[in-house]
């Protein structure tokens, strides 16, 4: 028998095969989220790119929904001791309003600093005020410091920022106070799907079709976040060098968010959320897509060098000190900036922002922004205002109808169109292929290295059948395939893509490619021929929660393509020469969607690629545990999209229209 070429000798290497990583539980937000700092600025300039570009797309912001007029809103003006407040609201979309508390200076000369000031889990948080006997339980252990001032967290701060010279947007989260249009129930207590906005046209919140468009809770606040600094930045008093932003627990979500994404920002102190453990446990804190392979800790990374303040309490954030916040402050040295992240600390405090940690967070903005109090800076008392002088909404002010599902759809429709509008005119490679990076979560130049174990050989006569398991050592995954390797081997390598795995090797098409010199491979993609998906242990119906932490089965699969590709392109035994040619063909109404989105990721690493996509479309699935589904799948042009990035290599389309021309065995083998 002739030499063997990398075919066959890669297949005589073996190596010790661990289990595929895929097979484990799925990870869930009460995962471990470490953070690795990098070496060098260089390599953190890359990753921070990344990281970036995930939490845009996640959130549905890649690209920017269109900035509409915010029709802003302000009046009924309230004079206090030292400070000023408005009432405001303002639509960040079309009919979406953002409602809030104006809080200024007394007297403002010149450009000032601006703070917004974002809030978590309190209901009502803007608008109510905590009972007496909690203010004085609050104050006997030391959390907070007056009877009046104590009954209000989220005032207290407002009021003390405002006397210190600085405007404060205060904004209600969605379905808090003022907030109206879209219901608690939705916003945070979303348990179960509901069958009338799960549908392929007009569908609402948490359907498949919300999700495949990356329309989220999460992002439509984060979207009101940046349209709320747009909203700031507007008001000509404000010094736009001077901006910051703080919020607690759900409130410290959207602070570390918003200045990961809007360099607008020039000071953050997220509280009670920045952490290795717990990541936010409401559907309002998660998104598709958003944590996966990454973190809080990293994300609060993404805002360095630029001070950023931060604090641990009885919580999830109670280890801060040993995990997390070393690495961060690794990180800021690299910049050379190690003084510009603090942690205060604050274990003995139950999960709070309370008097200590305002304190911590006006020295923080009164050092770096230079406003010239005494440090540390003290709170004064002041007394509240009641929810009537803060509530946006009276009789000329009227509120929009509470609770709308039909305001749910035409919101949800509004940014469909809109990023359609917006990606038919956009450059492919600057736009569609940067978010279907992130949507399918690896590129071809990451995909690893891949190595092989053989498990059984048997020569046929004309050709050697081979079976055994390739394993990519990078991201700890395994694939199950077969080879049928023709002993006149001309060079050529098909990857066989097939809804049954590698059995389609059977078939009469893969017979007339190995008569005439090809080898073919076959593999069992992860989890082949499984009806439904898995989800995490949580019992809420919110593909957040299992995909904002792992890749959906599709994207896997899709890697699974890639490792083969890399296997095939890039491994080298020996002297023996790699393929000359590499094709990929998928038929299946499964297997033809993942071949697409491979080849548009591989590129040029394919050199011909035969598929029938059987006119499959993301926006039909219903389901998210179907093993189709994929978040993001619809918003990016769905599979056209995808088809649109294969670009001008050499492409038999089957399923999309015209019918190619010849059979996909006679393309595969010129």
């Amino acid at each position: 028998m002739k030499a063997t070429p990398l075919l066959l000798a890669a297949l005589v290497s073996t190596f010790a095969l661990g289990e595929d990583i895929r097979q484990q539980p799925p990870k869930d937000l009460n995962g471990y989220f470490p953070f690795h700092p990098p070496s060098s600025l260089s390599e953190w300039d890359e990753r921070k790119d990344y990281v970036r570009r995930q939490i845009l797309v996640a959130e549905g912001l890649w690209p920017m929904p269109t900035k509409t007029p915010l029709n802003p809103v302000i009046h009924g003006k309230v004079e206090g001791d030292g400070f000023t407040v408005e009432k405001v609201y303002f639509e960040s979309a079309p009919g979406f309003y953002v409602t809030g508390s104006l809080w200024k200076p007394k007297e403002i000369k010149g450009k000032v600093p601006a703070v917004m000031f974002a809030h978590g889990h309190w209901q009502d948080a803007r608008l109510s005020l905590t009972e007496p006997q909690k203010v004085r339980e609050e104050i006997a252990i030391g959390a907070e410091r007056f009877e009046k001032g104590g009954k209000s967290i989220f005032q207290s701060l407002c009021v003390q920022l405002a006397r210190m010279g600085c405007i404060v947007w205060q904004w209600d989260m969605l379905s808090d106070s003022d907030s109206v249009q879209i219901p608690r129930e939705v916003v945070h207590r979303f348990a179960k799907q509901r069958p009338e906005m799960n549908t392929t046209e007009n569908w609402g919140l948490f359907s498949a079709q919300a999700e495949s468009n990356l329309q989220s809770i999460m992002g439509l606040q984060t979207l009101n976040a940046v349209r709320g600094l747009d909203f700031l930045l507007s008001l000509p008093e404000v010094d736009p060098k001077r901006t910051a932003i703080t919020g607690a627990s759900g409130g410290g979500t959207q602070t570390m968010l918003l200045a990961a994404i809007d360099d607008r920002i020039q000071l953050s102190f997220p509280c009670v959320m920045v952490s290795t453990s717990m990541q936010g446990g409401c559907t309002c804190e998660n998104a598709s897509l958003l944590r996966i392979n990454t973190g809080n800790v990293e994300f609060a990374g993404l805002f360095a060098p630029k001070p950023q303040g931060m604090n641990s309490a009885d919580d999830w954030t109670k280890e801060m000190a040993t995990k997390g916040f070393p690495d961060l402050q690794k990180l800021y040295a690299t910049f050379g900036k190690k003084d510009h992240v603090f942690l205060l600390r604050g274990e003995h405090f139950k999960h709070n922002y309370n008097a200590v940690t305002r304190s911590a967070f006006y020295t923080f903005l009164n050092k770096h922004f230079k406003l010239g109090h005494p440090s540390p800076v003290i709170e004064q008392d002041y007394e509240p205002l009641t929810a009537e002088q803060l509530t946006v909404w009276d009789d000329k002010h009227p509120a929009p109808k509470a609770g709308d599902p039909e305001f749910e759809r035409t919101l949800l429709k509004w940014f469909t169109e809109d990023t359609k509008k917006q990606l038919e005119s956009a450059d492919a490679e600057k736009v569609l292929r940067p978010a279907i990076e992130v949507v399918i979560g690896r590129t071809y130049d990451k995909a690893g290295s891949v190595e092989w174990e053989l498990k059984d050989k048997q020569d046929r006569g004309d050709h050697l059948e081979m079976t055994g398991t390739l394993k990519n050592t990078t991201h700890s995954e395994e694939i199950n395939v077969a080879w049928l390797y023709p002993k006149n081997w001309n060079g050529r390598v098909v990857i066989w893509l097939d809804d049954n795995g590698k059995s389609g090797l059977q078939s009469d098409d893969v017979k007339k490619l190995v008569a005439a010199g090809s080898a073919v491979v076959g593999a069992d993609l992860l989890f082949q021929g499984v009806k439904e998906t898995r989800v995490v242990a949580n019992p809420r119906e919110f593909a957040g929660y299992t995909h904002g932490y792992n890749h959906a089965l599709f994207a896997q699969r899709v890697h699974d393509v890639l490792s083969l590709v890399t296997f095939l392109r890039n491994t080298k035994v020996g002297s023996h020469p790699n393929p000359k040619t590499v094709c990929l063909a998928a038929f299946g109404a499964q297997t033809g969607p993942i071949a697409v989105a491979a080849r548009a990721l591989a590129g040029n690493a394919v050199d011909r690629a035969a598929v029938d996509t059987h006119g499959f479309r993301f926006g039909k699935v219903l389901s998210y545990r179907d093993p189709m589904f994929l978040p993001g799948g619809s918003k990016y042009l769905d599979l056209p999209g995808f088809i649109k990035l294969n670009g001008s290599h050499a492409l038999w389309l089957k399923g999309e229209g015209k019918e190619p021309a010849g059979s996909a065995v006679e393309f595969l083998n010129r």
